[in-house]
């Protein structure tokens, strides 16, 4: 398999436009109801640990790893990938990245969430040692969501 490139996307105004952009891209294409802003990724990107992957100069897809809050041991690791680029290998990839990650900061219990009708991405969370936590909408909103746990990592 050919090596992923991946980027950090830095919301301390290093990251380039185009980092920002391609993060925002997939975000948008996995959760549509929860599309984001420009700023709203800046933000995201000051709190947590954002990444873009490329496959040669293809996007593929990107991370976030919001870290341990509060004296929690707990990290919450979020992977997207494109559909054009699934079942490949690429998801567990950056998944791992994103778990390594986390256990750096501190967390031995790591959580994620997805989109309810997201059915690929429940498949992809279960897999790797995921169960369901919690389901809820946001207030205001209509949207179902999944909270998923795992000590596993």
């Amino acid at each position: 398999m050919t090596d992923l490139r991946i980027e950090r996307v830095r919301g301390d105004g290093t990251a380039s436009e185009g980092l920002l952009e391609d993060w925002r891209h997939v975000h948008n294409v996995i959760v549509p109801p929860a599309a984001l802003s420009l700023d709203e990724v800046r933000d995201r990107a000051g709190r947590y640990h954002l990444e873009v992957a490329y496959l040669d100069d293809v996007l593929v897809g990107c991370t976030t790893v919001r870290p341990p809050e509060n004296g929690r041991a707990t990290a919450t690791v979020i992977v997207r990938v494109l559909p054009g680029h699934r079942r490949r290998g690429f998801g567990g990839r950056l998944h791992e990245r994103g778990l390594a990650l986390a256990r750096a900061l501190g967390a031995t219990t790591f959580e994620t969430v997805v989109l309810a009708t997201n059915e690929e991405g429940l498949r992809f969370a279960q897999a790797h040692g995921y169960a369901e936590s919690d389901r809820y909408t946001l207030p205001g909103e209509s949207t179902l969501w999944i909270d998923l746990r795992s000590d596993k990592g």
